[in-house]
C-alpha cells in the first residue's frame, strides 16, 4: 500500500550504477567484486535445509561512483566524511542546464546568470546546486567518461566562488569532476569548496530530468570513518501535480 508521501512525490534516481568495471576518474581505485559466501555454500556451513544467504566483497574507491567528497579531501585541515554537517547533503535544490558549455570552456558567472534567467530559478542561501553538463549523457560508459582521456567542462574559480558566496552548500555535476578537466590544475572547484567549507558532489545522472526545477534533494554519504568522501544514493524528490 503506498503511503500519502509516495502519492504526493515522484522520486527521480540521480545516482549511477556501481558495477565492476564501471568508468571511474583516472587517478582512483578501479571497482572489483568478489564472492564472498553462496547460497549453497552457506547452507552447507550452517546446515540449514531450508535457505542459503550470499553475499560479495566489494573493492571501491570513495570517489569511485556517484559521491561527496570531504574537504579533507583536499583540504588536510578540513573535516573527513563522517564530520561534516549533514546539512550540506539534502534539502532544497535547483537544477540548470549548461550542457552548451563544452570542453575546453569553463563554466563561467555569466553562464549560470543566463540559466537562471532561462529557468525563472534563483538561488537561495542553503542551497544545492546541480548543473546539467550533459557529459554522462554524450560519454558513459565509454573511457573518455572518466578514463585518463576525460575531457569536460567545469566551473572557473570565479563562478564556484560566487556560488559559495551566493549560499550554495554542495555543488553538483554530471561528469567525474567540478572542474574542468584536465586542465584546470588549480582545480578551482574544489579550492572554493576548502575556502568555504563546503562539499561537491560527482557522477550525478538523470539530470536532464531535473533541469530548471526547484525540488527536494537527498544524497546521505555513507558514515566512514576517517572518509575523504564517500558513495551516496542521489535522489531528487519532485512534488507531482
Amino acid at each position: 500500500m503506498m503511503s500519502k508521501f509516495h502519492d504526493q512525490f515522484q522520486l527521480i534516481d540521480l545516482s549511477q550504477e556501481i558495477y565492476e568495471g564501471m568508468p571511474v576518474f583516472g587517478m582512483h581505485q578501479k571497482t572489483f567484486f568478489m564472492l564472498n559466501q553462496s547460497h549453497e555454500k552457506n547452507m552447507k556451513d550452517t546446515g540449514s535445509k531450508t535457505l542459503g544467504f550470499a553475499a560479495r566483497n566489494m573493492l571501491i574507491s570513495e570517489h569511485g561512483p556517484t559521491h561527496s567528497d570531504a574537504v579533507w579531501e583536499y583540504l588536510p585541515s578540513g573535516p573527513t566524511i563522517e564530520k561534516m554537517d549533514l546539512k550540506l547533503f539534502w534539502g532544497d535544490a535547483i537544477c540548470v542546464d549548461v550542457s552548451h558549455i563544452r570542453y575546453p570552456n569553463y563554466i563561467e558567472v555569466a553562464d549560470i546568470e543566463d540559466a537562471l534567467v532561462k529557468h525563472d530559478l534563483t538561488i537561495k542561501s542553503g542551497d544545492v546546486f546541480l548543473m546539467y553538463t550533459g557529459h554522462y549523457d554524450r560519454t558513459y560508459p565509454d573511457k573518455n567518461y572518466g578514463g585518463l582521456e576525460s575531457k569536460h567542462s567545469g566551473v572557473s574559480y570565479k563562478s564556484a566562488k560566487w556560488l559559495a558566496e551566493k549560499g550554495v552548500v554542495n555543488i553538483g555535476v554530471d561528469a567525474p569532476a567540478i572542474d574542468q578537466t584536465p586542465d584546470d590544475l588549480d582545480f578551482s572547484g574544489h579550492l572554493v569548496c576548502g575556502e568555504f567549507g563546503i562539499t561537491n558532489t560527482e557522477n550525478l545522472c538523470n539530470l536532464d530530468q531535473v533541469v530548471g526545477k526547484r525540488f527536494l534533494y537527498m544524497g546521505l554519504p555513507l558514515k566512514i570513518r576517517d572518509g575523504s568522501g564517500a558513495p551516496i544514493r542521489a535522489v531528487a524528490m519532485i512534488p507531482k501535480n
